[in-house]
């Protein structure tokens, strides 16, 4: 059972989502909490594995919540304030809903939650995962859901198959020696990809090469020398 706590100041807003829940025979709601106090003391006691999270709590707010949880479960924020989706994924949640809530997008929350901790058994039990480690919590993903890496001076931002791209304090050296190669390419200092995501190349006039992967929204602009390298890769794999 997948152990949930749900922190809300609206009574009714908790009711409805334990009612929605309810549709999903493997979630067991074990908690709730409506003030951000009640909500800390919560976790420390109950120890969930995932915890539906709304923003604004009266006094405080559950930016605050978070930070102060020890060991923070997995997180998905609840609230009505879509302008607080870059802060939420920047401490790490897992999903961002708004209210009121889609029924479908919960399952699709639902479905990223089991994925992370079917990710995080796998791990134990010495599967090949890759832990996207930041300041707030480690995120596991299947090597075969990168589809980028990026190189932002000491940083790099992995681009993961439709999720939101985590920023890690590693350099592209590390996933040189940690991701296999193939299906990823090296194609510049700052960049690698997953060439078995490689959804489209585009010529576009004075400005390169531009390339889709498959799963996300962004695109990348590619030099020449890049450009190159990638056609290699290609022409590598029809030999």
């Amino acid at each position: 059972m997948l152990r949930t706590v749900i922190v809300d100041d609206e009574p009714l807003a908790r009711q409805e989502l334990r009612r929605l829940l309810a549709a999903h025979a493997d979630v067991e709601v074990v908690g709730e909490a409506d003030t951000a106090m009640e909500a800390v003391a919560a976790v420390e006691r109950l120890q969930p594995q995932l915890v539906f999270l709304d923003i604004d709590l009266g006094f405080g707010n559950g930016f605050d919540v978070l930070a102060a949880w020890k060991k923070p479960p997995i997180v998905v924020f609840v609230t009505a304030y879509a302008e607080y989706a870059v802060e939420a994924f920047a401490v790490d949640a897992l999903d961002y809903l708004l209210k009121p809530l889609d029924p479908a997008r919960l399952v699709e929350s639902l479905a990223r939650v089991r994925r992370q901790l079917a990710l995080s058994e796998a791990s134990r039990s010495g599967a090949d995962v890759i832990e996207l480690k930041t300041p707030r919590r480690s995120l596991l993903v299947a090597p075969d859901e990168i589809a980028a890496v990026r190189a932002e001076g000491d940083y790099a931002r992995v681009f993961v198959a439709d999720q939101p791209a985590v920023m890690i304090w590693r350099t592209l050296a590390h996933f040189e020696t940690r991701l296999p190669a193939p299906p990823f390419v090296r194609l510049s200092r700052s960049l690698i990809i997953n060439r078995d995501r490689l959804k489209e190349i585009e010529t576009v006039p004075r400005a390169g090469t531009r390339i889709c992967l498959a799963g996300l929204a962004e695109t990348f602009q590619l030099g020449r020398a890049a450009t190159a390298r990638l056609r290699e890769a290609l022409a590598a794999d029809r030999r």
